[in-house]
């Protein structure tokens, strides 16, 4: 490993095989940069460390909030993968799509296309451990497929949603969502959308949110119509909110 790059992660806490997922709110700085012409597969069971390079497409397969899907992703995981200390570049569509259970665990996207990382598992859990997102004008985790999410020590600025639970996917499942120790800065953000008319629910819980709010509800549907927005805010069952601070944080 050259020395510059050396310093660049010892600078960050990070070498090789080191994971920081704690929460950090100052996004940082790659160590070098690559394009793939392609999306790169992890493979069911593997970890994959990143080494803090930021991974983009190239060419650029962004096209602003046009659904892309796995061809304009630049990792797609497989059942079991696990992707640690990777930087997302600005010029790809899709981010990250986890085609059944994975593990995120320090990876930051530095500008959001369309969204930062899809999940598609049947069942079981994804976790998002650290890193952070931001410039996203629509959603950052996306989750199409069941099961749950449970996202940890992350940071995200200047984003739309955080968490959206597919209100318009061909197939509606139940899904679940958890967000601990999570900070959301620098815009009317929304910590979680979900739909409460197919069993999902999503708790919130020792977090700062800045100038944003919790959760949105909504009635989902399967016909591929925009989901209509029923209520906001902690109900107590559906979106269960503890520790909460909405300032000094």
């Amino acid at each position: 490993m050259h020395s510059q790059t050396l310093a660049v992660l010892l600078s960050a806490g990070l070498v090789a095989g080191q994971t920081n997922t704690e929460l950090q709110t100052n996004f940082p700085t790659a160590a070098s940069s690559t394009g793939l012409f392609a999306a790169r597969t992890i493979a069911a069971g593997e970890t994959f460390d990143g080494e803090m390079i930021q991974w983009d497409r190239s060419p650029s397969t962004c096209s602003d909030q046009s659904e892309g899907g796995d061809k304009d992703a630049v990792f797609i995981l497989e059942d079991g993968a696990t992707l640690s200390n990777v930087v997302i570049g600005p010029d790809n569509g899709e981010g990250i799509h986890c085609k059944g259970q994975c593990t995120l665990n320090n990876v930051w996207w530095s500008k959001v296309c369309e969204d930062a990382a899809t999940f598609l598992q049947d069942s079981g859990t994804s976790y998002v451990n650290g890193g952070g997102a931001r410039g996203a004008s629509d959603k950052v985790l996306q989750h199409n497929g069941g099961g749950t999410v449970a996202v940890k020590n992350f940071f995200a600025s200047d984003i739309g949603k955080l968490y959206r639970s597919c209100g318009n996917c061909d197939t509606q499942n139940e899904r679940h969502s958890t967000f601990t120790n999570i900070k959301v800065a620098d815009g009317s953000s929304v910590v979680a959308g979900i739909n409460v008319n197919f069993g999902d629910t999503t708790s919130i819980t020792d977090s700062c949110i800045l100038d944003g709010a919790d959760c949105w509800l909504y009635t989902g549907n399967d016909s591929g119509d925009e989901p209509e927005k029923v209520g906001s805010g902690p109900d107590g069952s559906t979106c269960v909110v503890s520790g909460v601070k909405t300032e000094g944080c």
